[in-house]
């Protein structure tokens, strides 16, 4: 009997393979345990203290200026090929007069200037090469200069570096450094498309400029952008929101009237309109194509251009 065997059946062995299997595995997330907690904590339970930020690196050199103000794709590609040099700070000195009291005259004086290769990119629409330093890691919401590259993209306006930014993540209510998002800087006809696309992508529709709280609705109003103001009323844009200075759309528009006649079909109301209403931009008999009509409760056509204290 002392050369004896026990025969295991199938279902035996696969059961112990199984068990040492998840032993083996236990061991291993142990080990895996203790080498993250030796690496977090120092020695007498103190934390590791955290990396400090990465400092910004400037470039001067002209000739990465214009490769990029060029839209040189090859020679953009053999500069920026990482994440450091997608963010680097373009720094340029330019001339300026300014007056200068102690001296009593004009005066030409440097003035530096800071901004990014993906904003110089975005603002002259190289979709390439702002893919090409998106891809090497370039901060798609920097604010570098005053803007981040969507404010350029939509004041150019540029539709497809406007995509491109807003597919890689960018916020579509990134505010620059005085205080406005980039549908504020939907500013000309052409623009349209990229207000559409921001719209698209959650851009906030009545959201104010920091210190005056101007809403698209006013900016197109004030432009005349009759395609605009119906994009914005479609997406909810308020008609009644004041600016700090008591100033609605429909002010707005009257206020940039340049003639008599220009300020009359902004206000003109359509038969039937009940007071309290709202009623969108459209096109009345008898007016050119593109008049808008904007009406609201709290503005009438004796104070269009009222402004409050």
């Amino acid at each position: 009997m002392a050369h004896e065997t026990f025969a295991f059946s199938s279902s035996a062995l696969r059961s112990l393979r199984l068990q040492r299997e998840l032993l083996e595995r236990e061991d291993r997330r142990r080990a895996l345990a203790r080498e993250s907690a030796s690496r977090r904590f120092l020695p007498g339970g103190r934390r590791a203290p955290p990396s400090p930020p990465r400092r910004r690196q400037f470039c001067r050199d002209p000739a990465v200026h214009n490769a990029l103000y060029a839209g040189d794709l090859p020679r953009v590609q053999s500069i920026f090929k990482d994440e450091e040099t997608a963010n680097l700070v373009l720094e340029m000195v330019s001339e300026e007069l300014v007056w200068s009291p102690e001296q009593g005259l004009w005066v030409l004086s440097p003035r530096q200037q800071h901004t990014s290769p993906l904003r110089v990119t975005a603002a002259r629409g190289y979709e390439d090469c702002a893919r090409h330093l998106l891809l090497r890691g370039a901060a798609v919401d920097a604010v570098v200069g005053g803007r981040a590259p969507l404010h350029d993209s939509a004041a150019a306006p540029h539709p497809n570096c406007t995509r491109l930014l807003l597919a890689f993540g960018a916020d579509p209510n990134v505010l620059s450094s005085d205080g406005s998002a980039p549908l504020h800087l939907c500013t000309a006809p052409h623009s349209l498309r990229c207000a559409e696309l921001l719209l698209a992508h959650g851009a906030q529709v009545n959201l104010g400029t920091r210190d005056r709280q101007v809403t698209a609705l006013h900016v197109a109003a004030r432009q005349g952008l009759v395609a605009h103001l119906e994009l914005y009323l479609h997406h909810g844009a308020d008609p009644s929101l004041r600016t700090h200075q008591g100033e609605t759309p429909l002010n707005a528009a009257a206020a940039a009237a340049e003639s008599p006649e220009d300020a009359e079909r902004f206000l003109r109301v359509p038969p039937g309109a009940a007071p309290g209403s709202v009623v969108s931009p459209k096109v009345a008999p008898g007016q050119p194509r593109g008049s808008p009509l904007l009406l609201h409760s709290p503005v009438t056509p004796g104070t269009a251009g009222s402004r409050r204290g």
